[in-house]
């Protein structure tokens, strides 16, 4: 079962109970730039060799929850979470529009 959320408070924490962290990249879009949101998992993911820089893994570079919230509601979406405790990828999201 999937759960959508809105509310800044149930997002931070239930990416916070799953070790998650908020992460924005910015890229061009033909007439300026369109900002890609994203959540990391573990803390290994952000002290891999393979990043770009600090802080930075694959292009995404790690940001403060109000900038992330902020990036999230100028693209008015959701986050759709997986409820379901039975097992699976408990940290398995997806950006949703609002409404």
């Amino acid at each position: 079962m999937a759960k959508t959320l809105t509310n800044r408070d149930d997002i931070r924490q239930w990416a916070e109970a799953r070790g998650g962290n908020p992460m924005l990249m910015d890229t061009p879009d033909g007439t300026g730039t369109h900002t890609l949101l994203q959540l990391t998992f573990g803390q290994h993911a952000i002290n891999t060799d393979g990043n770009e820089g600090p802080d930075r893994i694959g292009g995404f570079h790690l940001v403060s929850w109000e900038e992330w919230f902020d990036a999230l509601d100028e693209a008015n979406l959701a986050l759709r979470v997986s409820d379901d405790p039975a097992g699976g990828n408990e940290a398995e999201f997806e950006f949703v529009p609002r409404g």
